[in-house]
């Protein structure tokens, strides 16, 4: 039985959470209502969605205890210095109106950062608990050792881009070896894993969707999670129930013999990947 929760940096959160990336308004307000009734107890925002405002009102409204609830959120690569950092978590935190956030991650690694500076900010930030935990997103197997094997960041997780038609076999290595979680953003490939035809049969022989079976063969990985996007009840409450599904060797075989080259996500500003 895979577990249902991941450790880094200090702390320990769901595996599975809510991804809040194109939400706004009253829809993701309502989104992180409806998931955390579900039984979610994980979102994912960050400053650059524009949605934190929404996503606080959203815990706010769900009645549940701020203590219970994981929250993520990310400083973007424009604000990467330690001033810039400050005040982008002073201002996440004012909307998100909440006095901490659990977990604060660089959100993409910018050429010009120093990263030593990053860190140690960071750092700084969670010794005045204003945050949990301290972690990065896109980075490179290169930036994530120099990270924690130069720098000695305790970091809670490395957020990027995977799911079954891209490959992260490197970088997940290395992570596993120095006890950095990997969670996965865009884990259903931004709903390509629905047209899959070997997802199809794997979800036909269990009575689920192919999404759901993409999902659960992330979930079912050592040291792995997701923050699948979802607006519809309908859609949180299938993801969330795939916890249950139960891969047999054959299905995660064949899972791991598709082609894994399909990165959908790849902006001008990012980094070079391994």
């Amino acid at each position: 039985m895979a577990s249902t929760t991941l450790t880094g940096g200090g702390i320990t959160f769901p595996k599975l959470g809510l991804g809040t990336f194109q939400l706004s308004g009253k829809t993701c307000q309502h989104a992180v209502e409806t998931a955390l009734a579900i039984g979610y107890r994980h979102i994912d925002t960050a400053q650059m969605y524009g949605n934190e405002t929404e996503v606080g009102a959203g815990l706010m409204g769900s009645g549940l205890e701020r203590g219970d609830i994981h929250l993520t959120t990310k400083v973007w690569y424009e604000n990467l210095s330690p001033a810039g950092i400050e005040r982008s978590l002073s201002q996440s935190l004012s909307r998100l109106a909440t006095p901490y956030v659990d977990l604060l991650l660089v959100h993409w690694p910018s050429p010009t950062m120093r990263l030593d500076q990053v860190m140690a900010t960071l750092m700084g930030l969670r010794q005045q608990g204003l945050i949990k935990a301290l972690g990065v997103s896109n980075f490179p197997m290169a930036l994530l050792k120099q990270a924690v094997e130069d720098l000695k960041a305790p970091i809670a997780c490395n957020q990027v881009e995977y799911h079954a038609l891209l490959s992260q076999a490197k970088l997940l290595s290395y992570a596993r070896s120095v006890g950095v979680p990997i969670v996965a953003y865009s884990p259903l490939a931004r709903g390509q894993l629905a047209n899959e035809p070997v997802l199809q049969r794997i979800a036909k022989k269990h009575g689920a969707s192919a999404a759901q079976v993409g999902l659960k063969w992330l979930l079912d990985q050592d040291g792995v999670g997701a923050v699948p996007k979802a607006t519809q009840l309908a859609s949180q409450r299938s993801n969330f129930e795939a916890q249950s599904l139960v891969l047999d060797a054959e299905d995660v075989r064949a899972i791991e013999a598709l082609p894994k080259d399909r990165r959908l996500v790849d902006p001008g500003f990012g980094p070079v990947w391994d």
